[in-house]
């Protein structure tokens, strides 16, 4: 099968519910000890889903992102931390930038900010948070990433904007990193042309035609180009849901469609295994995917 030359990077992403298919034990908790050790020192990236309620049942055990990717950033220190992705609006701006600054720099510059708009209304309304439309939730975001910034690169930020405002909000110790911030979001109104003006990465939606994709990419490289950035520049991630290979035909089939997804721009792809039980299929991914994609 034919590979391009360019690598990969793959990301891990890591349930944090438990449900009745992992025996009502958060899966994060379960991969931490027994799957990712052997998992990570072949991924680039670790990724958390960030919500406060599973879709199931809200008596389902569900972790809170923020907490339970500082504690594996604790325990694994090979790899990028990204959120997939904070809703900006279940956190004030200047709480996040500084909970951001101290994970960077608590992480040895790790930290990748992932973030977006938020979609999830009822779990919004059920924590007494307010939910706009979508434009002003994307303008709300993009003072958000403001104010991320320059609270991590001044000692006395200040931010007047029509959502939100700083008056010298510290945010001591600096990372010496800049967190990259990676924006996750499809509309091709609002949210791809905010992802080409302001986002390092793009975490995209990963369904639709080759013809979708083609127009969504287009739209970002365009806004890019308007705003004076090299297109070139923001790094491309999509999520995949798939079952780990279970024989060598499986592993074909994969790096197939990863390869495609590569031709079409693709840097970065984030695999969601669910809940696998053994590092078997998790060593043949590795062996039989990432290794020919890499190469």
């Amino acid at each position: 099968m034919a590979v391009m030359s360019t690598a990969l990077k793959f990301g891990w992403l890591s349930p944090v519910i438990g449900n009745r298919d992992s025996d009502y034990r958060p899966i994060a908790q379960y991969q931490d000890r027994d799957i990712l050790p052997v998992a990570l020192p072949h991924f680039d990236s670790l990724w958390l889903a960030d919500h406060f309620y599973g879709f199931d049942a809200k008596t389902d055990p569900f972790l809170e992102a923020w907490t339970t990717l500082t504690w594996l950033a604790a325990r694994h220190d090979n790899v990028q931390l990204c959120h997939h992705v904070l809703g900006h609006g279940y956190r004030p701006p200047a709480l996040t930038a500084k909970m951001a600054a101290t994970l960077q720099v608590l992480s040895g510059g790790r930290f990748v900010l992932g973030i977006g708009a938020g979609w999830r209304e009822d779990e919004y309304r059920a924590y007494g948070y307010d939910f706009p439309k979508p434009s002003v939730r994307f303008a709300q975001l993009e003072e958000v990433v403001a104010i991320c910034r320059l609270m991590w690169t001044q000692e006395n930020p200040s931010f007047s904007g029509t959502h939100f405002s700083i008056d010298g909000a510290a945010a001591p110790p600096l990372p010496d990193v800049v967190p990259p911030v990676c924006i996750g979001a499809g509309g091709e109104k609002i949210g791809l042309p905010l992802v080409g003006r302001i986002a390092d990465m793009w975490n995209a939606p990963s369904r639709g035609t080759v013809e979708d994709w083609n127009r969504k990419l287009g739209i970002v490289h365009d806004a890019a180009g308007r705003a004076g950035r090299d297109p070139a520049s923001i790094e491309v991630s999509v999520t995949l849901e798939r079952p780990l290979p279970e024989t060598d035909q499986d592993s074909e089939k994969l790096v197939e469609e990863l390869d495609a997804h590569r031709g079409r721009g693709v840097g970065h792809v984030v695999m969601d295994f669910g809940n696998p039980r053994s590092t078997e299929p998790v060593l043949r991914f590795a062996e039989q995917v990432i290794a020919p994609l890499r190469a």
